[in-house]
């Protein structure tokens, strides 16, 4: 038997025809075989439907609509805001100071002098510059 889906309009009317046979005498089950669901699933549709009239229920699943809707808004702006503070935080870094002679290889570890037109750079490599070269 395929599964049908019940609008919230159709599921109070139902449950108000089993409330009528009910107040007529008949058991519950037979009210509910009446309405062509089981009796857990009137219960169910007891639970969240219960005291609603069919203009609430429209309203209720359009607020319902609209809670889903901002709930993954907020999610979102949280997801980017993470981002950007990680971002922030990897740019907050202080980075080594770039070598001033652009020709030697040794990165940070260098102090040579910028090159003065045509002449040779001043050389000051600190002391591990000089065990490393033994």
């Amino acid at each position: 038997m395929a599964r049908k889906r019940h609008t919230a309009e159709e599921i109070v009317t139902k449950l108000r025809q089993v409330d009528v046979l009910v107040s007529q005498g008949r058991p519950i089950a037979e009210a509910v075989r009446t309405i062509g669901v089981t009796e857990v699933t009137y219960y169910r549709w007891r639970s969240e439907y219960g005291g609603l009239r069919g203009d609430q229920v429209k309203r209720l699943k359009e607020l319902e609509t609209e809670n889903r809707q901002l709930r993954r808004a907020v999610s979102d702006l949280t997801l980017e805001k993470l981002i950007l503070k990680e971002a922030a935080r990897e740019t907050g870094k202080p980075r080594p100071p770039p070598c001033l002679c652009g020709s030697c290889h040794c990165q940070a570890r260098c102090l040579r002098a910028p090159c003065v037109s045509g002449s040779w750079p001043a050389s000051i490599h600190t002391a591990q510059d000089t065990n490393d070269a033994r």
